[in-house]
């Protein structure tokens, strides 16, 4: 959020300064944890219909921003494919009446596709025969969370914006009473003193590289505690996860998670049996009582943004622009238009 708010804001000639307590590859960040999907229908069985709106903008927003940067960053568009074993059929029939019913009542959405054998195979030809039965999103994408942020860092650099890395810092330490300059308070987590009720929500996160594995699109499996997610990148590199704990715990992922992660992904394709695990991250998710985004407008030209939760790369460029009109507008039309909390 704070990258994409600077790049933004030195976009329209403003001069900019970030200070962030990590560094530069946003090493300790639920940023680059994430998978960063952008699967708004998926989202919706879920979330909010405010989240599926500004995910559903966020599509076509995010290919623009990404235009304008100066290194490459992965952007795919191919949708997303919702499979499931034979013994979570009645899960999976709820979450498709879900799909459907969020669909009609959200027809700016394209409409989800049910899939036989045939279709699976026609669509992704890795999965194995004991998949009969699939759900695709046509529509939905993903991008390379941390070829963005790398990206954003190299243009920011050139666009003259003032990093200091490793320099963690409070409100106290500014003026938000009278600044002349404004003040975004983007620390996520780091919030939580100055902002009542937020909490973290643990999620755990395996990269694995799987040169035998050829999957086009990112997969929901459907799984009695939650959907597991794989999100194929660039050169055979895949992102599993989707567990939610509430937790603020940092410690090293659950054996249980791990084997369950790891178990789903060799269900859907069995090249991932030799495959390697090139990370196992824990990271918590800053997260308000409601999960959803918020504004809060702490001075004559002091913000803060917090409360993306699981829905950061979905639903950051609709927060951002939110934010951005009001800073240059003085209006809050984005802002009530996503029913983003605004006060």
């Amino acid at each position: 959020m704070g990258r994409l708010l600077a790049y933004q804001l030195a976009s329209m000639g403003h001069q900019v300064a970030i200070y962030d307590k990590g560094d530069a590859q946003g090493l300790g960040s639920a940023a680059r944890a994430a998978a960063a999907m952008l699967a708004p229908l998926a989202e919706s069985v879920i979330t909010e219909p405010s989240v599926v709106k500004m995910g559903h903008y966020g599509l076509t927003r995010w290919r623009e921003l990404l235009r304008n940067l100066d290194e490459p960053v992965f952007f795919q568009q191919e949708g997303t494919l919702i499979l499931w074993h034979r013994q979570d059929l009645h899960e999976a029939k709820r979450f498709s009446t879900a799909l459907m019913r969020n669909h009609a009542l959200m027809d700016f959405l394209r409409k989800p596709e049910e899939l036989t054998a045939e279709g699976l195979k026609k669509l992704e030809p890795g999965i194995p025969d004991q998949f009969q039965h699939g759900i695709y999103l046509p529509g939905e994408g993903q991008l390379d969370n941390r070829q963005l942020l790398s990206s954003l860092h190299t243009t920011l650099i050139k666009m003259g914006v003032e990093f200091h890395w490793n320099t963690p810092k409070s409100l106290d330490e500014f003026d938000t009473s009278k600044t002349e300059r404004w003040i975004f308070d983007c620390r996520g987590l780091g919030a939580k003193p100055a902002w009542d009720g937020l909490r973290g929500v643990r999620g755990e996160v395996i990269r694995l590289h799987a040169p035998e594995v050829n999957l086009s699109r990112p997969m929901r499996l459907i799984h009695p505690r939650y959907p597991i997610y794989i999100a194929p990148k660039e050169d055979h590199v895949f992102v599993i996860g989707a567990t939610e704990i509430e937790s603020e715990d940092l410690s090293n992922a659950s054996v249980r998670s791990t084997l369950e992660l790891l178990s789903a992904a060799y269900t859907v394709h069995s090249g991932f049996a030799e495959a390697r695990i090139l990370e196992i991250s824990t990271q918590a998710r800053p997260t308000l009582r409601d999960n959803l985004p918020a504004v809060k407008q702490i001075g004559p030209k002091a913000l803060q943004i917090n409360g993306l939760y699981r829905h950061g790369f979905l639903i950051a460029p609709a927060v951002v622009d939110s934010v951005v009109e009001f800073v240059d507008k003085g209006l809050r039309s984005k802002a009530d238009g996503f029913e983003i909390s605004f006060t």
